[in-house]
């Protein structure tokens, strides 16, 4: 049984965390607003582009001049998986969820003898997936030292997953990140960026329209595709960004409640321990007094 130093030394260690969770969980919640903001303020655009692209691709559905960005390679031998994770922890399951759905796709893949390569955009993506696949993962791209993320930030991996194509590095890329819904509900996503892929829904609701483009379908398609890589990936660092937040204010919230648990269970224990520990004193002196 541990010593009541012991016992008012743990007792002291956990306030300390306590204060430390709780200080996290505000600091969680004051950026968790901005970061909110900004994801939902960049999904219309997001939206919007995919709903352009839904209709312009359409035309080109099944045809061998297809834009080779929304008609692929003709293969999908090779495939490249974007993991975007944090780039701290301490977040509850925001990582790992993410890290999971990327990991059971690559697994997927794998059985079906593809090749696949990853490359993780957050430090804590490379951390849980090199364990299991450190000989696919082809580079790391971290934004640590960013304090604010903007457009910049995903244009520099929209252009290297561009390179990497024109290279003829993979024929099929997938990004994964996770879609912001509240505080506790964060969504893994995949998205596959090339070849694009748009639902039915999208090109429906951009359908029930009619435009005339200038200049033709083909310049604006050969624009907008290599643009809407770093969109997408803008709008899932935003998601990102606004999901961390979400969960390490839960985390640390949750964290908070344990410690204040464990603080009362250790008091408690403490407490019977003093008065066991008097009730013996006395007794020995009273034992001693009678004996004389």
């Amino acid at each position: 049984m541990a010593s009541l130093k012991d016992l008012k030394n743990r007792i002291t260690s956990v306030k300390s965390t306590q204060k430390i969770t709780k200080a996290m969980q505000m600091v969680a919640a004051a950026k968790l607003r901005r970061a909110q903001e900004a994801a939902v303020a960049a999904r219309p655009y997001a939206e919007r582009m995919t709903q352009v692209l839904a209709s312009l691709g359409a035309a080109y559905a099944g045809r061998a001049d297809a834009p080779s960005l929304l008609g692929g390679t003709g293969k999908d031998q090779v495939h490249l998986l974007v993991v975007a994770t944090g780039e701290r922890g301490l977040a509850g399951g925001f990582n790992s969820s993410i890290a999971r759905l990327a990991r059971d796709e690559a697994n997927r893949l794998l059985k079906e003898g593809k090749t696949v390569k990853i490359l993780t955009v957050g430090r804590k993506g490379n951390d849980i997936l090199k364990r299991q696949f450190a000989s696919n993962i082809v580079e790391t791209i971290t934004f640590r030292e960013v304090r604010q993320l903007g457009y910049v930030n995903a244009q520099s991996v929209g252009k290297k997953i561009l390179d990497m194509y024109a290279a003829g590095e993979f024929d099929v890329a997938t990004l994964f990140f996770a879609t912001f819904k509240s505080v506790i509900a964060q969504i893994p996503t995949a998205l596959q960026l090339i070849p694009a892929k748009f639902d039915g829904a999208a090109a429906a609701a951009e359908g029930a329209v009619s435009y005339d483009y200038e200049p033709d379908e083909e310049a604006i398609l050969n624009d907008l595709l290599p643009r809407n890589i770093s969109v997408q990936v803008f709008r899932a660092l935003l998601e990102n960004n606004a999901s961390f937040f979400g969960a390490q204010m839960s985390a640390m919230d949750n964290a908070t409640r344990n410690a204040g648990d464990m603080i009362k269970r250790l008091t408690l224990v403490y407490n019977r321990q003093r008065q066991a520990q008097i009730t013996k004193e006395l007794i020995e002196i009273i034992s001693g007094a009678e004996a004389l």
